[in-house]
């Protein structure tokens, strides 16, 4: 995939902006759905962290036609001990930032991982459509996360939950050069 790195502000932002406008119809429309099922999940990292799973959002089925797998990390500035529990309360409020995104399917919220870092493991149509989401969520997780913090990777053709069920599926199919922050090990 292409570069790690926001979009131009002007892009980002009225890609996120119609993204909102989006969220609207579909909430209207009774799309978005929370599911329980994975609730509790705790996923394991390569880079010895884990995380559990303390929200999915589902549009539809959650399925892609051109499936993809994204993960994104990030830090949070000055959330700290009780903190995170305010803000996994308050990320619902989060949802119309990605759900209303050309080719969201799902997400699973993880908790802050040992080092305080969250992510999204998502499943998304089209890895074109997943880098330019990462791209465009950029500029708003950059308003409220550490500097340096935020990364992403896609995997294209790979479902987010077969990847859950088999991780050796990832294979070499993200840049080699990136940690392994975001290559699931098994899940818990």
């Amino acid at each position: 995939m292409g570069e790690q790195g926001p979009l131009a502000p002007g892009e980002a932002w009225r890609a996120v902006a119609a993204c909102f406008l989006t969220t609207f119809g579909l909430l209207s429309r009774h799309r978005i759905r929370l599911p329980k099922e994975r609730r509790g999940m705790r996923l394991l990292f390569d880079d010895g962290t884990s995380a559990r799973v303390y929200r999915e959002t589902r549009l539809g089925s959650g399925l892609a036609k051109d499936p993809c797998t994204l993960v994104v990390i990030f830090r949070l500035r000055l959330v700290h001990g009780s903190a995170h529990a305010l803000f996994r309360a308050e990320s619902l409020l989060n949802t119309p930032l990605f759900v209303g995104f050309p080719g969201f399917t799902s997400k699973l919220w993880l908790a802050h991982d040992e080092h305080d870092r969250y992510r999204g493991v998502y499943e998304w149509d089209g890895p074109r459509r997943a880098e330019h989401y990462a791209r465009s969520l950029w500029r708003v997780l950059a308003l409220v996360s550490e500097p340096g913090s935020i990364r992403y990777t896609v995997l294209p053709g790979l479902r987010r939950d077969d990847v859950i069920a088999d991780p050796g599926l990832a294979g070499d199919r993200a840049p080699q050069d990136t940690a392994a922050w975001w290559r699931i090990r098994a899940r818990t």
